[in-house]
């Protein structure tokens, strides 16, 4: 009698064998790689930057966590937000946005104050525009020119530059300008440097692909530069890692969970039995 109570509990009648074990244990396993398989998968993909600076509102605010896609300059596209290290500029990683490659010619302003790309005007919902009021302080920050105010067109009115300039991109290089135009110190201030301001793709080691703290969102492609030639860029990867880190979690939770959830269901049947003989 003894060693039949005991093949029954081998056999799965208490929720420790059979193959609904094993098949929570092939779920628990599973579940793990998917898990640390996403993260080391992300670790190797993604670099985290913490934003300093308020350059690129509203599109990221100071001391906002991104995650960026480790990438090869000739990778990028107009309308990324690239991070990307140059000497004349600065000695620390920088976060702007390209709107020249290239080739281009940028010039701003066009009609209704708007910057344009080989002629084509761009519309920029992304870009900060200050209010009226404190255009007509006359503030002038930024890159310093203080034109806003005084021309009666300026950025709080939409215009998307507050100096004045017209590019031609050397091939290999990037003109960026941050979302934050009256604040920004970008390709604009370095337009009497060689190569007007522009950077070399050689210097961008990474594209913005996501906030993650304290908000958590995807950084969309801007549809303005999608009729250009190239087009826009496709995000990375990290959709895919996250669903892989929830499949993941959610196998090893249920597989985890079948063994103390039958058991549970077996000693109620077993009083249920009791109780009716």
């Amino acid at each position: 009698m003894q060693e039949s109570g005991t093949e029954g509990i081998r056999g799965g009648k208490d929720g420790r064998g059979g193959l609904g074990n094993v098949l929570s244990g092939v779920a628990v396993a599973v579940g793990f790689v998917l898990f640390l398989g996403a993260f080391a998968w992300g670790a190797l993909v993604y670099q985290p930057y913490t934003v300093p600076t308020d350059s690129m509102m509203p599109t990221v605010n100071p001391g906002d966590r991104v995650l960026a896609q480790r990438i090869d300059g000739g990778e990028v596209r107009r309308g990324d937000v690239v991070v990307f290290t140059d000497s004349t500029w600065s000695d620390s990683p920088m976060v702007k946005r390209v709107v020249g490659i290239g080739g281009d010619t940028v010039k701003c302003c066009g009609a209704g104050g708007r910057l344009t790309v080989n002629g084509k005007e761009l519309d920029e919902p992304y870009i900060e525009h200050p209010k009226p009021e404190a255009a007509d302080a006359g503030t002038g920050s930024g890159t310093g020119t203080g034109t806003g105010a005084s021309t009666g067109t300026g950025t709080g009115l939409g215009v998307a530059s507050d100096t004045p300039f017209e590019v031609t991109v050397p091939e290999g290089n990037l003109f960026l300008l941050g979302d934050r135009r009256s604040a920004s110190l970008d390709s604009r201030a370095h337009l009497q440097e060689a190569g007007q301001g522009t950077v070399a793709r050689s210097a961008v080691h990474a594209r913005v692909d996501a906030l993650a703290w304290p908000s958590m969102a995807m950084l969309e492609r801007p549809g303005t530069y999608a009729s250009l030639p190239g087009g826009t860029s496709q995000p990375g990867p990290l959709r895919l890692q996250l669903a892989a880190v929830l499949a993941g979690a959610a196998l090893v939770v249920l597989g985890a969970a079948y063994g103390p959830v039958v058991r549970v269901l077996g000693r109620g049947r077993r009083r249920e039995a009791a109780g009716a003989r």
